[in-house]
């Protein structure tokens, strides 16, 4: 998950016995056209919406969750809630939660890389003229043009025929979520992570939102956990990339990423 849709990400192919589910949260891609994600739009109501995609499709509950930005607090609310027994006794803890450069305490929304596309991408009339003059837009802003396309692909035809495009997310739906993600905190579950679950935090190195206090509180926590012999977080960094680690440097996370996850197929 990032801020918009699933659809931007192509799957590391870890053999046959693997199924990987990319899902539109509430409010975002395709999830937006359907309807029926009733208020509040919090991390708690986004998580529960998980559990309740993998009951309705009788899924096993995954063996790993992977979450970006938003999605990274999401994905420590779903395993928060999976280990209080929020979902009932069928659910089960996945064995590795992946938290990608999301912060996993409070965030001061001020003028980092998230909230500065939001507050444009709100300042931009609908409809847009075409597809292309959003990411000239964008550039002309000093968003870097990577980024500007990758905003431009969450755009849908306004109509039958013509150019004009209009948001395929609720804009409105999305920045109300990022008004929870700001204010909830799971440092808690990375100080006493449940037994059987491993948490692996990974920062962009150019992010902008892993302040010094929060860099030392990081670092304190693993390397407490190390001491202790428990060992269930972890905390890797991704070279040459800011927060949009998909666009900034995919095949360096998936180098962080892939051992770990092969792991989990040897007997």
């Amino acid at each position: 998950y990032s801020l918009f849709s699933h659809e931007e990400f192509q799957p590391y192919k870890l053999g046959s016995d693997w199924r990987m589910v990319l899902l539109d949260l509430r409010n975002h891609g395709k999830s937006a056209e359907i309807g029926g994600f009733d208020p509040p739009h919090t991390m708690k109501s986004a998580a529960l919406d998980v559990a309740n995609l993998l009951k309705s499709k009788s899924w096993s509950w995954p063996d790993v969750v992977i979450g970006h930005s938003m999605g990274g607090k999401i994905a420590l609310q779903f395993a928060e809630s999976c280990a209080q027994g929020d979902y009932g006794e069928s659910a089960t803890l996945p064995e590795q939660l992946w938290v990608l450069d999301s912060v996993p305490g409070e965030v001061n929304p001020s003028d980092g890389e998230v909230e500065n596309v939001l507050r444009t991408l709100q300042s931009i009339p609908v409809p847009i003229p075409s597809r292309r003059w959003l990411v000239d837009h964008m550039v002309k802003l000093g968003f870097s043009k990577a980024i500007s396309e990758w905003i431009g692909t969450n755009l849908k035809k306004a109509g039958s025929s013509g150019e004009q495009m209009v948001w395929s997310f609720d804009l409105n739906g999305a920045v109300e979520m990022f008004n929870s993600y700001w204010k909830e905190s799971y440092w808690p579950l990375l100080e006493n992570p449940p037994q059987g679950l491993e948490i692996k935090v990974v920062r962009a190195e150019k992010s902008d939102r892993w302040t010094p206090n929060v860099l030392h509180q990081m670092e304190n926590l693993v390397s407490k956990g190390e001491e202790q012999g428990k060992g269930n977080v972890s905390y890797h960094i991704l070279k040459d990339a800011g927060h949009w680690v998909h666009v900034d440097n995919p095949k360096g996370l998936i180098d962080i990423m892939a051992p770990h996850l092969e792991s989990l197929s040897k007997p």
